[in-house]
């Protein structure tokens, strides 16, 4: 697509899962990923969007695979994040809370913001002590321009730090994995294991922004080590 172009929106699907793109300077894509609702909340309905890409949450979890970290005094509480920044990668963005509708809920799809912000999934964990399972953070890499997001598709950033600023304080994270997926097979990778105080950042790979995903994961650092 001419990205100078004004085009109507067109929808490209994946069996369950869908990506769309509007007729935007720059097109927004971001992951896709099976829809459920695994805290049985109602989440508010959000205002309405020019889709640019669309996502689906994950499916409800599987049993703890790992056991909670011992309590730590020093690190914060589990909140809700607020700001991703990742240094090496020269991004710095505002993470905003991202919950499902009921419509969405029944059609499997969601479709965040069309901004340049991070968006975290609220139906999983908090990040902080306490945390009860992984933190997952969206936000869309973009086809035409420079943004945030693009930058993560670089698996020089292994071993990188990564600070999760919360409500309560501020949380450091070390990449421990920069990797692909494919979209329509990324509900079955091993990133939805509940993991506690887990981080995984999920855009899409720069090289291919349709038909892969770039997922970083990441382990809380130390207060001793910070």
């Amino acid at each position: 697509m001419d990205p100078t172009q004004h085009q109507a929106p067109r929808r490209r699907s994946v069996a369950r899962w869908t990506a769309a793109a509007g007729g935007l300077a720059a097109v927004a894509v971001l992951s896709t990923v099976l829809l459920t609702d695994p805290l049985g909340a109602t989440p508010p309905e959000p205002a309405p969007q020019a889709p640019a890409a669309s996502v689906t949450a994950a499916p409800t979890p599987a049993p703890a695979a790992e056991a909670a970290p011992e309590p730590d005094a020093a690190r914060p509480e589990a909140a809700a994040p607020v700001r991703l920044r990742v240094e090496d990668a020269q991004l710095d963005v505002a993470v905003l809370p991202l919950a499902p509708s009921e419509q969405e809920l029944a059609t499997e799809m969601l479709v965040p913001p069309d901004t340049l912000d991070g968006y975290w999934l609220t139906p999983y964990g908090m990040p902080g002590e306490g945390s009860e399972n992984t933190t997952y953070i969206t936000g869309h890499s973009w086809e035409g321009r420079d943004a945030p997001f693009n930058r993560l598709s670089d698996p020089g950033l292994v071993g990188s730090e990564i600070e999760l600023e919360t409500e309560t304080g501020t949380l450091e994270y070390r990449v421990d994995s920069v990797v692909t997926h494919d979209k329509n097979t990324l509900k079955d990778s091993d990133i939805w294991r509940i993991v506690p105080d887990r981080l995984v950042v999920v855009s899409c790979y720069t090289e291919d922004l349709w038909g892969k995903n770039v997922v970083l994961t990441a382990s809380p650092v130390p207060p001793e080590q910070a």
